[in-house]
């Protein structure tokens, strides 16, 4: 079947590029202050989603409505791993908005398409986040079951480092970098066929799988350092973006999981007693 590509935009008649780029990062600085309000304030705990059920107000909650000790945490940690992404993952996503916005630039609908890839991005992490915090809860619950885990919770972390690590030097983060690069080329090849608003939800779902592929593995280290440390989460935020879209990104890599694996390597041999704990 052949496939028409839809009316597109010339990129020099854009005006005020500028002032898109100010607003999308004012809007990421604002998902920032939020979660820096909120892991200051009295209720910063709330992040913590392991202590979530222990909660005065939202331990009652979670007696009162039907499965509530399951769906009420999950739908916190929703909302806190939204804010989390808007403010981590969302900036990475700027050169493929500026391709795309001046791409449908003489659409009269290119806000709403706009809106639509951000909307299709965010919908991918958030089935992440779904699936990462099932795994995360059947840990917990893993935990809870064994004494022995419990007392050696600290293998689970030095696992996700070591993971995160090993997947530094995989094809599919390279396959998956490799795309999230090409932006002009990625909206280029999503932008044909009919359904306007449907292929730019799809645009961003494809852009955030993508996304996915390159940065889960570091991602998933926030629920070792918590994610409510802001600390760690500007320098995850900054490492996936420098490897997304910097020239140096591509020489980044590999060092980054030589790091990755030299912290679980420490981490394991402290808690072993192998090495002074002030080490590290």
């Amino acid at each position: 079947m052949a496939h028409t590509i839809l009316p597109l935009g010339r990129p020099g008649r854009v005006p005020a590029d500028g002032v898109f780029v100010g607003l999308f990062l004012g809007l990421v600085g604002l998902a920032w202050l939020c979660l820096w309000l909120w892991s200051a304030s009295p209720h910063g705990r709330y992040l913590d989603h392991g202590s979530w059920l222990e909660i005065g107000v939202l331990a009652a909650v979670c007696r009162a409505v039907p499965a509530g000790d399951t769906l009420v945490p999950a739908a916190l940690h929703a909302g806190a791993w939204m804010l989390m992404v808007a403010a981590m993952m969302l900036p990475t996503t700027l050169p493929l908005l500026v391709v795309w916005r001046r791409l449908v630039a003489r659409r009269a609908d290119r806000r709403l398409l706009g809106a639509l890839v951000v909307m299709g991005y965010l919908a991918a992490w958030g089935g992440f986040g779904i699936l990462a915090h099932l795994a995360d809860a059947g840990l917990h619950r893993l935990a809870q079951a064994s004494v022995w885990l419990t007392f050696n919770g600290w293998l689970i972390g030095v696992a996700a480092l070591a993971l995160a690590g090993l997947f530094q030097f995989s094809r599919l983060k390279d396959y998956c970098l490799e795309r999230c690069r090409s932006p002009l080329g990625f909206a280029m090849q999503a932008w044909r066929g009919g359904a306007p608003r449907f292929q730019a939800w799809w645009l961003g779902v494809r852009h955030g799988l993508f996304c996915i592929g390159c940065c889960w593995a570091l991602m998933l280290l926030m629920f070792v350092v918590g994610m409510g440390s802001l600390g760690w989460m500007l320098l995850l935020a900054a490492v996936m973006a420098a490897e997304k879209n910097l020239s140096i990104g591509r020489r980044l890599t590999a060092p980054v999981g030589i790091v990755l694996f030299a912290t679980a390597a420490g981490l394991a041999l402290a808690n072993l007693g192998l090495l002074p704990s002030a080490w590290l």
